[in-house]
């Protein structure tokens, strides 16, 4: 345990960046190869406009970085939060550090994205998307992202994660994100088998169906039990979805000045 604390305790951004890529790639060719859905676009062109909203995660992530540092000596020196109450076995402790940061900073944030009006019109940019691939899963706008990167500092905070836990969870965050929204056919008794405990690609693709219920079901990220507890877990056929959203103009999924005035178009009617 001493040297996995080490490596992520210690781990250098670039790191960080190449896990990115590696998992990118990972999936894109994975989708040349075995494609769940054969959908009609530029795949080139429409990557690239996810990327950029990369770029804004990352800025913010850079930013939001020194915030976060200052959350993490703030628990360790008030030897504050949940596992510092607990003092389990540190392998225990990493495992409830991952289900907890699951379970605040992804699941709970992304039910709150869709239930409060002025969080879920910035969600509608990652919902948007026409053509869900692994860039989806990079496809969130600044204001989205903030809301999780703030969820995900009250978890550290709550149960006072260490700071090689909480990189171990975002390494593991960066890959189930890119998995789940691949554009990737498992075959179904593995995929199935998966969502029993994790977010498999199946899984997460009703989430992105254009119209409720499908909307608002799947919300886990990297455990799916938190769907099944809460009552919000669904698997159908894939071939029933369709991509996008019922209440935004789908032509305009990868106008990227569109996509970035999305919370404040006042044209769009939302129940929410």
């Amino acid at each position: 345990m001493d040297a996995f604390l080490e490596f992520f305790g210690s781990m250098p951004n670039t790191y960080k960046l190449a896990w990115i890529v590696m998992c990118l790639t990972i999936t894109w060719i994975l989708e040349f190869g075995t494609p769940l859905l054969h959908l009609d676009y530029n795949k080139i062109k429409h990557g690239s406009r996810n990327l950029v909203f990369l770029l804004t995660s990352l800025l913010i992530n850079v930013l939001f970085g020194l915030l976060t540092a200052g959350a993490f000596l703030w628990v360790a020196e008030h030897n504050f939060g949940l596992l510092n109450i607990m003092h389990l076995n540190p392998w225990i402790e990493m495992v409830l550090a991952i289900l907890l940061l699951d379970l605040c900073a992804q699941y709970i944030a992304h039910v709150l994205l869709h239930k409060v009006k002025w969080m879920w019109k910035f969600h509608l940019v990652h919902h948007s998307d026409t053509h869900v691939d692994a860039t989806t899963g990079t496809r969130h706008h600044p204001g989205d992202y903030l809301i999780r990167e703030v969820f995900a500092i009250v978890g550290v905070v709550l149960f006072g994660i260490p700071f090689a836990f909480y990189i171990f969870y975002r390494i593991c965050t960066i890959f189930f994100t890119y998995l789940a929204h691949a554009n990737i056919k498992l075959p179904l008794w593995l995929d199935k088998s998966l969502s029993y405990v994790f977010v498999s690609p199946n899984m997460h693709k009703f989430h992105h169906h254009f119209e409720r219920p499908w909307t608002d079901t799947n919300f886990g990220n990297i455990f799916s039990i938190w769907d099944r507890l809460f009552g919000t877990f669904v698997y159908h056929d894939p071939k029933l979805i369709t991509y996008g959203l019922d209440v935004v103009e789908a032509e305009k999924s990868e106008d990227l000045k569109y996509q970035f005035a999305l919370p404040w178009n006042k044209d769009i009617k939302t129940d929410y």
